[in-house]
């Protein structure tokens, strides 16, 4: 049964249009009964060192030009926060859940968003890039910098079109997983129109044929093929409890039953790739996936592994759950 508390969501903006498509992303999955949303900007002035510029008379012209610029863009960002305002409103929020801050820069932009998100809320949300025109690589420079210093509270990072009905929960038997499905069936528990699709990759032990090929003999090759079958059934055998584990979480929260699927992947080479690979095949919104997995000797789901996920996919919705 879904929480009765009302949940608080952090959507930190910088006017650009992946970071209104973060706004769209909240409005359509949070509920708009039982959700506030803080809407957050961070001000951003000209560097005081541009106003010394005044002191020689030849560079008047160009602060005249600063200070239309920081006009602009201040006319610009709450002409969008409105904007953000509007889509909040439109999706059923009611006037009261919804509020924009407008944030005096203070330690900077990162550290102030980082800062906020130590009051009581249950996501922050952020668009994948902002206003740069130099396009993420990665990402975004400040998403990059939230990404890792944000490990207190689950974080979402906005890529692409905003869309909320296909999840992914990326599961092994780890706390970060378990915390993974719990977020999600907190934040889900009281729609009816998703679905998840319980999900996990075994890596293959087709190492030593790479390294050697057919210098190791054809009868030993069988072998090692018949011994690896043998492990990845009684890896994926072993799984089934943590998939009944996390599947009664999310049920146990509101979730149809019917609407969650499971599905284990055996011999796969890189677990961030067979993630991404699924996620575009079944048409995938948002993947949810913890911080961490477990240890080194017995991980299925590493740092690593949420970190080349959160590199690689640029058109979806990704979650963090620490």
């Amino acid at each position: 049964m879904a929480s009765s508390k009302r949940k608080k969501i952090l959507v930190a903006v910088d006017g650009s249009q992946q970071a209104l498509e973060a706004v769209r992303y909240v409005s359509l999955a949070a509920s708009p009964g039982s959700t506030d949303v803080v809407v957050f900007h961070v001000v951003t002035r000209v560097p005081e060192s541009f106003w010394d510029m005044e002191k020689e008379p030849g560079y008047q012209y160009r602060l005249i030009s600063i200070t239309e610029w920081e006009q602009q863009q201040q006319q610009l960002i709450q002409e969008f926060l409105e904007e953000a305002r509007k889509v909040l409103l439109g999706a059923g929020f009611p006037a009261d859940a919804v509020k924009v801050d407008m944030h005096e820069r203070q330690a900077g932009i990162a550290r102030d968003i980082v800062a906020e998100s130590l009051h009581d809320y249950d996501a922050v949300v952020l668009g994948r890039r902002g206003v740069s025109e130099l396009k993420d690589m990665v990402l975004g420079s400040i998403a990059t910098k939230l990404v890792e210093k944000i490990i207190q509270v689950p974080i979402w990072v906005i890529g692409g079109k905003a869309h909320c009905q296909k999840f992914l929960l990326c599961v092994d038997n780890s706390e970060g997983a378990m915390l993974a499905a719990d977020h999600l069936a907190s934040m889900l528990g009281e729609r009816s129109d998703v679905q998840v699709t319980l999900f996990h990759a075994i890596r293959g032990f087709n190492v030593f044929q790479q390294v050697f090929g057919r210098s190791i003999g054809v009868d030993r090759e069988n072998e090692w093929k018949e011994k690896e079958e043998q492990e990845l059934a009684a890896m994926e055998k072993a799984l089934e409890p943590v998939l009944d584990n996390a599947q009664a979480r999310l049920t146990r929260a509101g979730l149809d039953q019917a609407r969650i699927t499971r599905k284990v992947v055996k011999g796969v080479t890189s677990r961030a790739g067979a993630i991404l690979e699924e996620a575009e095949r079944e048409g995938i919104d948002t993947i949810v996936i913890g911080r961490r997995g477990l240890s080194k000797v017995k991980e299925f789901f590493m740092g690593r592994v949420s970190n080349k996920v959160i590199q690689m996919a640029k058109e979806k919705a990704v979650w963090i759950v620490s």
